[in-house]
């Protein structure tokens, strides 16, 4: 009895000290990913797309887009790749949400594309570089500052070099958001995806 005891002690041990490594690890990948700040030299920006409440972006997507717009403003040169399909609780695509957010606030439909079919990260990368004109393998990602890490992760996964822009995360979501961020990194550094 006393074997199996410490056994257990010592396991538990093991997996809080395992833990703890990769709480850090995954924190210091996530800050690692917000050090390459986007200054305009990509001609094109993918926006990462986020949660629509009904035909209306959600307060994380809505920060990206804040995001993306002051981006453009900074940089009116700049292309931005909207991208992001439908959820079964979404009216609309989230890129057609965003395509109606930025114009709305100013920027032109010529500087917009939309790609409206991926329901996840690594889909808006790579259905986002199919829309690249040839020869273009350098891009700015917009997304959330949690998210940033991941998404370029998996860009350079698929051969694109990136710089970014990192968008607020917002308050009320950030904790989850984050503890969640740090599975899916493991996720992608296993996986690729």
């Amino acid at each position: 009895m006393m074997k199996l005891w410490k056994w257990l002690v010592w396991s538990g041990l093991l997996l809080a000290a395992l833990g703890m490594f990769l709480w850090a690890l995954t924190g210091y990948w996530m800050g690692e990913g917000r050090k390459a700040k986007a200054d305009g030299k990509n001609e094109f920006a993918i926006v990462l797309g986020a949660k629509v409440n009904g035909e209306v972006p959600s307060l994380s997507l809505r920060y990206r887009l804040d995001a993306a717009l002051a981006y453009g403003e900074a940089q009116p040169h700049v292309k931005f790749i909207l991208s992001g399909g439908q959820g079964p609780d979404e009216a609309i695509t989230e890129a057609e949400a965003m395509r109606r957010y930025m114009v709305e606030h100013g920027i032109p439909e010529d500087r917009l594309i939309l790609e409206s079919t991926s329901t996840s990260t690594y889909e808006n990368i790579r259905n986002s570089k199919e829309l690249l004109p040839e020869g273009i393998t350098a891009v700015t990602l917009i997304t959330s500052d949690y998210h940033v890490s991941r998404a370029r992760k998996i860009a350079t996964n698929l051969g694109l070099t990136t710089d970014a822009v990192a968008a607020e995360t917002p308050q009320v979501v950030k904790a989850k958001l984050k503890a969640r961020e740090r599975l899916a990194l493991l996720k992608t550094f296993l996986t690729g995806k």
